[in-house]
């Protein structure tokens, strides 16, 4: 396998984290939803810490987007 195939394929994978994101985003947002419906009397507990899971499950989509970048762009062959 040649470089360039194996730095895109390493592309792929790393694509793979923001896929795994935006489903830990569609569960946590199904899962306050839920809650919301069935006691709504709880949204000052809530949805603090659904924004705030929120955020760290956006922040990990990042880090995979940063790392596809950086392996597009500026792996070199050794």
């Amino acid at each position: 396998m040649d470089f360039d195939a194996a730095r895109m394929l390493a592309v792929g994978l790393a694509g793979l984290g923001l896929a795994g994101a935006s489903v830990g985003l569609g569960i946590l947002g199904s899962g306050a939803m839920n809650a919301l419906g069935r006691n709504p009397e709880a949204r000052a507990a809530i949805v603090p810490n659904m924004v705030l899971a929120l955020a760290f499950t956006e922040a990990i989509g990042i880090y995979g987007l940063i790392t596809a970048i950086l392996l597009i762009f500026v792996a070199t062959p050794s």
